[in-house]
């Protein structure tokens, strides 16, 4: 019976050192690892979007749960990109610029750093281009998904049940068996 009790115990560990691990995914992290953020020639810009009507609290990058209204949040983290014009588009598929643009603004005055606004989408896959239009110009893409299913991120979440589901299983089989030895 000790026997038993020290394996539930370092599987109870184990799972919630895993689950741990995910639930910290995207809390605090570095801005070179957070993929909310894109680099080039040393500047970085962060993206972050926000539909308040179905969560007040939550915040997405590009993989938006809910088709509609939805405001976004673009942070200049390197001062140099602060004062060059910046031109966002939103074109509909993925990583085409010359697709049909749906939404567009062009911002000339953001000298701290923030430029913001909102667009209403259909669900479906779409292309945030952020360009700082000057000498030497920057291009940005954010692709987003609107109201997609991402099986990757579904599977992982998934990860530490799966694997509570066959610890339990494997600790009763053999629970099972050792009481039917003894009877």
């Amino acid at each position: 019976m000790k026997k038993i009790k020290k394996i539930w115990m370092t599987g109870v560990i184990l799972l919630s050192f895993f689950y741990s691990g995910l639930i910290a995914a995207h809390g605090n992290v570095p801005l070179e690892n957070d993929v909310c953020v894109r680099m080039m020639a040393g500047s970085m810009v962060h993206l972050s979007t926000y539909q308040p009507q179905y969560d007040p609290q939550a915040e997405y990058c590009t993989e938006i749960p809910h088709e509609g209204e939805t405001f976004w949040v673009l942070d200049i983290i390197d001062h140099a990109l602060r004062t060059m014009p910046i031109d966002i588009r939103i074109v509909r598929g993925s990583g085409d610029s010359t697709g049909d643009t749906v939404a567009s603004m062009y911002s000339t005055e953001h000298s701290d750093g923030v430029i913001k606004g909102a667009f209403n989408l259909d669900k479906g896959d779409y292309t945030l281009l952020v360009t700082g239009v000057g000498i030497p110009s920057f291009h940005y893409e954010y692709p987003l998904s609107i109201q997609t299913t991402n099986y990757t991120n579904l599977f992982i979440s998934a990860i530490p049940y799966i694997l509570a589901f066959l610890l339990i299983a494997f600790l009763t089989d053999k629970f099972l068996k050792r009481r039917q030895m003894l009877h």
